[in-house]
């Protein structure tokens, strides 16, 4: 029992650290599928005074990805329906030309200035609706909530390298005596200090596990998917392969480190 409650605590510790990373790496790709999803249906209207071919306007900024010019039909039928042909086309002739543009990625605030002021450079252009007082907002509110995560995750770290602090005091206290005494019997430094190695792997393995059945679990859970399907995105939220081998790669290094940090400190005590 005594050594169930050993081992739990430095686990416990562990995944501590493996899930506040993990929820990081799920945050991070929620804001950039979020973010391809608004560059998908984000876009600037210009209004020419002519007709623009294209590539002019491709040329004006690289992170306009496309340019098609809106119908001024719709427009025209409801300020009357009872105009006639003749009056119909003229006036599709005299109207400006209005250009919905569409970008290669979401911008940034910045972006969106400097995309402004270089479609108006062009003496053709007239006006510029950016929306960026809608895209100013909601650009804030994922930098706040990507900053959250963030912070979340190294108050937990800080939290967690506190308890792994003091569980190595507790295992640095419980396997002295025995380390001093194989070292009077002449045994090597890494033979005395093997059963703090392979208590560390074996932590490792157990948070490993423990991490895999639970994001396992959460990446297939219905209420899950049904929260992230609401706001239109789809991502990995735990990779079977790759997660699976970047946790154990942390929990491996940690554990490792702790063991190894009881050995130099039972050195320098010799």
């Amino acid at each position: 029992m005594k050594s169930v409650r050993n081992h739990l605590s430095l686990v416990i510790a562990l995944l501590s650290i493996i899930f506040s990373m993990q929820v990081y790496l799920i945050a991070e790709r929620s804001i950039e599928a979020y973010r391809v999803n608004l560059a998908q249906n984000y876009s600037v209207i210009a209004v020419s005074k002519k007709r623009l071919e294209q590539n002019e306007i491709l040329s004006i900024n690289n992170i306009i990805s496309d340019a098609k010019e809106l119908s001024p039909d719709s427009v025209i039928e409801k300020l009357g329906s009872d105009m006639k042909s003749s009056n119909f086309e003229l006036l599709k002739l005299t109207l400006p030309k209005f250009y919905k543009l569409s970008l290669t990625h979401y911008p940034t605030p910045d972006e969106v200035k400097n995309l402004r002021r270089d479609l108006l450079k062009n003496s053709s252009i007239t006006k510029v609706e950016d929306f960026s007082h809608t895209h100013d907002k909601t650009y804030k509110l994922l930098l706040l909530f990507k900053n959250v995560v963030g912070l979340f995750a190294i108050v937990v770290f800080v939290v967690t390298v506190l308890l792994i602090t003091k569980e190595l005091k507790i295992w640095q206290y419980k396997h002295n005596e025995r380390m001093s005494i194989m070292g009077l019997f002449g045994a090597a430094l890494w033979l005395r200090s093997a059963i703090l190695f392979r208590l560390a792997i074996v932590d490792a393995l157990i948070a490993t596990l423990l991490a895999f059945g639970i994001f396992t679990y959460l990446a297939s859970s219905p209420l899950i998917l049904e929260q992230f399907a609401n706001i239109g995105i789809n991502i990995v939220i735990f990779d079977q392969v790759d997660d699976l081998l970047l946790i154990l790669g942390v929990a491996m290094s940690i554990s490792i480190l702790l063991a190894s940090l009881i050995v130099l400190g039972h050195k320098e005590e010799a």
